[in-house]
């Protein structure tokens, strides 16, 4: 029954991208919109055991292929789809191109269903490159950006870094196991030598963490993210970023010899670094879809320490610690596809109501109703790991499986999970004070009188909320919910992994030993605390209750004497990171500048410009150059261009002579 989903979902999806071109959009949209919704349904109904392996009726590249999706891909494209559902059902991009964005969508749907589910290394480079051009093309059809040509062509040209990279991982194993099946990988990257595994374990880290947004390409994910709506942003940081976690895990974790202790180790310091540094880039935006992105890097890079712990714990040989890191990255992106898709709904709603996706105090919230913020509070919370939300479970879950690295044997493994708790402690202080900026200035706040009465559409208010509470569902039902990971988790790493996970109620860490919350390193119960913190909460409400009843005098803020504007005096992004950025200067390296106009007087100052902006870590130490370098090879190559016959039979002569000399000798 769930291939047979999948194969609708499918033809749905091919169906919807027809039908935008030929201008049908209404029917297009529900098309993918039905065609998510069959993808979700082929989840439930696989899980726990996934689906079976099924050949496609097509060739490539001389070989057959086939499609399969585990209980790991199916949790994670199920996820992915919830919010991907709601983005093509009730988005409004720009109405010129609302098929081309249409088509876009179909593109990235139908290419990370082939990232999830291909079992060929020639199917896998086509269904990725399909995931990323049509990504290109919904950003392009929309172009809300700052020069988002350039934006969409960095963020493509750095994709395909990654595609070139895997391409050759690809060949490399292919040749040695004689076929591009993914099954005779494994042995193919055994019987090579430590230099040749290391080499293509390394390309495989840079073909899909370009993708993921691990350093130094996070750099492409608030450029290209900017230039699109928020229903771009929730498909991206939805079912193509766990599509793209998913094709890493795979490689990393089937293709590549299980004893790479030392290449864990470089994998969770990768995933630690990437997740601070765009943890504190996000901090710093003024623009919602710039913020969301830098966040959804951050949050690929902490499953990324998660599924570098796994392979160090598979190294050392405990196999339960391994299917727990395993099973917390996919608890995590769970929760966080329905987070950061709930969030990028929500920047829609803020740019319909006052026409900008800026992070200011404009009272969005006085004109969207409390469903809106409702939702958007409890995705806000998820991400900032706010008890009962699934991100606190997963979070919780991320810091108990770093700690645990005092089973390890060698001194380096064991410092290397301590670093990486404290670099992730460090990562969620800056994340919850992010999200406390992005709800508290971008929702909050007093309404300026200049406003627009613009107010946020009912299905995009529904779908947030219906978002939000999904976070909810999933993190009380975790102890029911986690099961359907059972059979994968058991078959890749040992037997009663998630068993150990769940007591009742009651989570706590796998360790292998006696499981329990008296035996435990530490448990709690989301169940729990949804039912204990509603009871706990009647006592301030009974004191505001009581306090409500005696008359309170207010009084307006000191404003320099003058009549106090709610709308200048607010809190900006600026003055809330300020100190942040100050602190971190030698990773900021802030940049301001201060213009000021006169009447030709110094003293009379008729408008005072402030800009702000901190410099990307990377672009121009490390993409500057490579930029410059290659207009400078596309300079030099224009000369053949010449138009001159002559100089054309002369190359055509020189060729010729090569080839005979090669000939000969």
């Amino acid at each position: 029954m769930g291939n047979e989903l999948i194969a609708a979902a499918a033809l749905l999806w091919v169906a919807g991208g027809v039908l935008a071109l030929t201008g049908l959009r209404p029917i297009a949209r529900a098309a993918l919109a039905l065609g998510a919704l069959a993808g979700i349904a082929a989840a439930i109904v696989a899980l726990p055991e996934g689906t079976g392996l099924v050949p496609l009726p097509t060739r490539l590249a001389g070989e057959s292929l086939d499609f399969q999706l585990t209980p790991s891909a199916l949790w994670l494209m199920g996820f992915g789809l919830a919010p991907a559902a709601l983005a093509v059902a009730i988005s409004t991009p720009m109405r010129a191109h609302e098929g081309s964005w249409l088509f876009g969508a179909a593109m990235s749907l139908l290419g990370a269903i082939g990232v999830f589910g291909i079992q060929d290394g020639a199917g896998l480079i086509v269904a990725w490159e399909l995931m990323s051009l049509g990504g290109g093309v919904m950003l392009m059809s929309e172009s809300l950006g700052h020069r988002s040509g350039r934006s969409i062509l960095f963020m493509l040209g750095l994709l395909e870094i990654g595609t070139v990279a895997m391409m050759l991982a690809v060949i490399l194993l292919g040749h040695a196991s004689g076929h591009l099946g993914f099954a005779g990988f494994g042995a193919a990257a055994a019987a090579m030598g430590p230099a040749m595994q290391t080499f293509v374990w390394l390309l495989l880290l840079v073909a899909f963490g370009a993708k993921l947004g691990l350093l130094p390409f996070y750099e492409w994910f608030p450029r290209a993210y900017g230039t699109g709506s928020g229903a771009t942003g929730a498909l991206m940081s939805g079912v193509v970023l766990n599509a793209a976690y998913f094709a890493l895990a795979r490689a990393l974790t089937e293709w590549m010899p299980a004893g790479a202790g030392g290449l864990g180790i470089v994998v969770v310091l990768v995933g630690v670094a990437s997740a601070i540094l765009a943890a504190l880039y996000a901090f710093q935006e003024d623009d919602w879809r710039r913020l969301l992105s830098f966040s959804s890097a951050e949050n690929a890079a902490l499953a990324v320490v998660t599924l570098g712990a796994s392979i160090m714990f598979t190294a050392d040989g405990n196999a339960h610690l391994a299917g727990l890191a395993w099973t917390v990255s996919l608890l995590h992106l769970g929760g966080h596809a329905l987070a950061k898709g709930c969030l990028f709904l929500t920047a829609d709603g803020v740019r319909a109501c006052t026409g900008n996706y800026h992070v200011r105090q404009n009272g969005v919230l006085r004109s969207a109703g409390w469903p809106f913020g409702l939702g958007a509070l409890i995705a806000a919370a998820s991400l900032s790991a706010m008890p009962p939300t699934a991100g606190f479970v997963s979070e919780w879950y991320l810091f108990q499986t770093v700690f645990q690295g005092f089973h390890l044997a060698t001194l380096g493994a064991r410092l290397t999970l301590a670093i990486a708790g404290a670099g992730l402690a460090l990562t969620a202080a800056v994340a919850l004070a992010t999200f406390v900026k992005l709800f508290g200035i971008g929702l909050l706040g007093a309404r300026p009188a200049s406003m627009s009465g613009n107010r946020v559409a009912g299905r995009t208010s529904g779908a947030v909320l219906a978002l939000g509470l999904g976070l909810l569902v999933l993190a009380i039902g975790m102890p029911w919910w986690i099961m359907a990971l059972d059979d994968g988790v058991e078959a890749h790493f040992a037997p009663g992994v998630i068993g150990s996970m769940v007591v009742g109620w009651v989570l706590v860490p796998a360790t292998g030993g006696p499981i329990g919350p008296d035996h435990s390193f530490a448990f709690i119960s989301p169940t729990m605390l949804a039912i204990a913190m509603p009871l706990l909460a009647i006592l301030p409400l009974l004191l505001l209750f009581v306090t409500s009843r005696f008359r309170v005098r207010r009084s307006a803020v000191w404003y320099g004497g003058l009549a106090p504007d709610p709308a200048r005096a607010a809190t900006t992004a600026l003055s809330f990171s300020n100190a942040m950025r100050t602190f971190y200067s030698l990773i900021y390296r802030p940049q301001t500048s201060t213009q000021r106009e006169t009447n030709g007087q110094p003293y009379f100052v008729r408008r005072l410009t402030y800009r702000h902006a901190v410099a990307p870590l990377f672009a121009k130490r490390l993409f500057g150059p490579l930029v410059m370098g290659t207009v400078g090879i596309a300079s030099a190559a224009r000369r053949l261009q010449s138009g001159s016959l002559n100089l054309y039979l002369a190359f055509i002569g020189a060729l010729l002579v090569i080839i005979l000399a090669l000939s000969l000798l």
